[in-house]
């Protein structure tokens, strides 16, 4: 199935209801800040298990604190909607935390920004 190559406006619109992506190089963008190396590594897992289900797969960059998410559509050779799709599943997982209040504690130090 051939996917549509949103232009630029379609692009920018859709940046707006997530925080912290941007378009640069052709690419929709993000980088997550990480506690530390366990938590980049159980980030980079979480990400690419929801890249697998979706059968869409980012590109990765992986360092010690941060992982930087990169979408586009390769065989579309743009961003396209799956590109939003699967960045919003992963601005979901990624910054994911108990409800305050809750019976779950949540980590007790600073987590993924």
């Amino acid at each position: 199935m051939a996917e549509t190559v949103l232009i630029p406006e379609e692009i920018s619109d859709r940046l707006k209801t997530l925080k912290g992506w941007e378009l640069r190089d052709g690419w929709i963008r993000r980088t997550y800040a990480t506690p530390g190396w366990p938590h980049t590594l159980l980030l980079v897992n979480a990400i690419g298990f929801r890249a697998e289900a979706a059968f869409h797969h980012p590109d990765l960059n992986v360092s010690w604190a941060q992982v930087t998410v990169k979408l586009q559509t390769h065989s579309a050779k743009g961003i396209t909607e799956k590109d939003f799709a699967l960045a919003r599943e992963i601005e979901a997982i990624a910054t994911w935390l108990p409800s305050p209040g809750g019976p779950l504690e949540g980590f007790p130090k600073k987590w993924v920004r």
